[in-house]
């Protein structure tokens, strides 16, 4: 599986499920995405890079439709899943 990283931009608190079943939100603000080729992809933020969510892929097209989830210096959808 192909791993790719894009810098991005969230520019609406994005909700996302942890570990233990609670809802949580990626803040506003500058943010990795990486992991395309699976059914998920990961939002890395936080000023050291502490904190990451694993976004079902579904959910953060639909961000990136919306304009919540922005790509920095690409152009364009994300990248399709090579799994779904």
């Amino acid at each position: 599986m192909e791993t790719r990283t894009l810098s991005g931009r969230i520019t609406a608190p994005l909700a996302y499920q942890t570990g233990d079943g609670l809802t949580q939100n990626i803040p506003i603000g500058p943010c990795l995405i990486e992991g395309f080729g699976g059914r998920s992809i990961d939002i890395i933020w936080g000023e050291q890079g502490q904190r990451c969510a694993a976004l079902p892929l579904a959910h953060a097209k639909a961000a990136h439709e919306n304009g919540h989830l922005v790509l920095v210096g690409a152009t364009g959808p994300l990248p399709e899943s090579q799994d779904c």
